[in-house]
């Protein structure tokens, strides 16, 4: 008998072929997420659920399926996932790594030199008939290029921001729970430091940790109050790791030069206050969103279903 797989959300042509050629599917084509009550009836009488981070995957929604063996998330963070009721349950969680490593790095680097070098700006000054003349002054930014960059999050996404950081000549500092090998720090030139002097010394902050208990607004009034006004923040990870009610005081108030953001808060509202600024570049979650990523992370959460439902192991677990 063939097991049985709810596919939460809409996702590539291949990677459901490959799910329906080894289970049976009920997929919901949609790209906004399953209401509440819908998602708990699709799931009763499922053994797999191929989800993403829209979908909220608590205790009651895992309550609710007795015969669930694994939740494979469709992204490297798993925040929407309650994972101590999961492993009560004994149900396995998977999520995806690797595959949007470069992906979401690039998109940092985006965001970085969109923010610093005002690209956003610029466009929306050409498309309103603005640009009428060379003007010495006009739109001035900050350089890049020999600037410190500061890592907080060392993990892969980090190390492939901070290996791109090379190619600028950047200095790079670099904060998380456990510092990396010494070999690491060799081959990305990287120095660790504290939060405290990453954000007094850096000129660009980017964001790359896990959002966890600690992280929760870690970057705050006060770590905003502690950077140069001459720099940059960078959020490719998660929305919530930024206060962003201290990120309006801060931009408006020019406590800090500008702001580049792919995530927030409460996605997909954003803080009104952000709306009416100059000095940040907004994006809608799309740091991974490269055809060939998003085949790559749908594959991976399906083959992670699939191997579980067949007696296999995950291929990429969550362990924490």
């Amino acid at each position: 008998m063939r097991p049985k797989i709810l596919i939460s959300n809409y996702l590539l042509d291949d990677a459901v072929k490959l799910a329906r050629s080894r289970a049976e599917v009920d997929y919901h084509v949609g790209e906004d997420p399953l209401p509440r009550a819908e998602l708990i009836a699709r799931l009763k009488d499922k053994d797999g659920l191929v989800c993403q981070i829209n979908d909220v995957v608590d205790d009651e929604v895992l309550g609710s399926a007795p015969r669930l063996q694994i939740v494979a998330n469709v992204a490297v963070g798993y925040n929407n996932i309650d994972l101590a009721a999961a492993r009560r349950r004994g149900i396995v969680v998977t999520n995806t790594p690797d595959v949007l490593t470069d992906t979401t790095a690039d998109f940092a680097w985006a965001l970085l030199m969109a923010t610093a070098r005002r690209v956003v700006e610029g466009d929306r000054f050409v498309r309103a008939g603005k640009w009428h003349k060379w003007e010495f002054m006009r739109l001035l930014g900050g350089d890049v290029y020999g600037k410190t960059l500061g890592v907080i999050g060392f993990g892969r996404i980090g190390r492939a921001v901070a290996r791109r950081g090379l190619g600028f000549g950047m200095r790079v500092l670099y904060h998380d729970t456990v510092p990396a090998e010494p070999a690491v720090e060799r081959e990305l030139n990287a120095t660790y430091a504290d939060k405290a002097t990453l954000l007094r010394e850096s000129d660009f902050v980017t964001l790359h940790c896990l959002l966890t208990p600690e992280t929760r607004h870690l970057i705050d009034a006060a770590a905003l109050r502690a950077m140069k006004n001459t720099a940059y923040l960078i959020n490719a990870a998660r929305g919530p790791i930024v206060d962003e009610a201290a990120l309006v005081q801060a931009l408006a108030g020019r406590w800090i030069a500008g702001a580049g953001l792919d995530v927030f808060e409460e996605e997909p509202k954003v803080h009104p206050g952000l709306l009416s600024l100059d000095n940040v570049v907004l994006a809608p979650h799309i740091g991974s969103a490269s055809e060939g990523t998003r085949l790559k992370m749908a594959t991976l959460a399906v083959n992670n279903c699939l191997a579980v439902l067949e007696g296999q192991p995950p291929l990429t677990p969550v362990t924490q």
